[in-house]
């Protein structure tokens, strides 16, 4: 037993000496380009914290005007204030948005468009993960609510990889074991990456709707391939919503 407690101590002492190392081969790819966003518009959901406040960094690093649209408008007030600071971009601004209320959903898109008349780059970032059961303002299961219905269609989906984020909050499982692996998890800005990759990299438009991870297309199963599925996907959220397209 003393054996093997001492051949246990010494491995997670190897593990915990080598983490910088293991996590920087772990850290997955880094978006090259050095494009440049003067004049450009975007908007980032749930920008406050974590992944979506480290791409809204990047992106007003590089001149654009940023939109923070997030539910807590008072933690979205101090990412931005922060990110100003930071990138010497005062284009950094919170707007309210609450993906599980459509109301707030329709609200923030009228206030965009009576504030902008183009809007050249959205990510949408937001999203919750393994949320006590509960429904949204229209009645919805939150986890499709917020992540499917309210954040709606996008033109790229990405993985970030394994992040140190507030995304597991709702765990206490998986924040035990988030601390537990820390050294050897994505930071923020590491996550951050495949979606500023998505968003600036130069000829990607014949990937629109294609999967990333590490900055670069990656394989998707045959079930996510499945035209009538996704038809019927598109059809069923439609009504949902009760949304009709001409």
């Amino acid at each position: 037993m003393l054996v093997f407690l001492g051949l246990l101590t010494s491995f997670l002492s190897f593990l915990y000496v080598t983490a910088p190392s293991i996590r920087k081969f772990f850290a997955g790819g880094v978006c090259g380009t050095n494009v440049q966003l003067p004049g450009k518009v975007v908007v980032i959901t749930g920008a406050n914290t974590g992944i979506g406040k480290e791409t809204a960094r990047e992106l007003a690093r590089r001149g654009a005007r940023v939109y923070i649209a997030c539910r807590d408008v008072l933690k979205g007030e101090s990412a931005a204030s922060e990110i100003r600071a930071d990138t010497k971009n005062s284009q950094v601004l919170v707007r309210k948005l609450d993906l599980s209320d459509t109301k707030s959903i329709r609200a923030f898109a009228e206030g965009f468009r009576a504030e902008e008349k183009q809007l050249h780059i959205l990510i949408n970032n937001a999203g919750v993960m393994m949320c006590p059961y509960s429904k949204t303002a229209d009645g919805f299961e939150t986890h499709l609510g917020v992540n499917h219905l309210g954040t709606g269609v996008t033109t790229y989906a990405v993985h970030p990889g394994i992040v140190r984020s507030e995304l597991v909050r709702h765990s206490f499982l998986l924040c035990l074991l988030w601390q537990l692996f820390s050294p050897f998890l994505k930071t923020a800005r590491e996550g951050a990456q495949t979606s500023l990759h998505c968003a600036l990299a130069e000829g990607l438009e014949p990937l629109s709707g294609k999967y990333f991870s590490d900055c670069k297309k990656t394989w998707v199963s045959p079930r996510a391939r499945n035209n009538k599925t996704a038809e019927r996907l598109w059809n069923v959220s439609c009504e949902l919503l009760g949304i009709q397209w001409e």
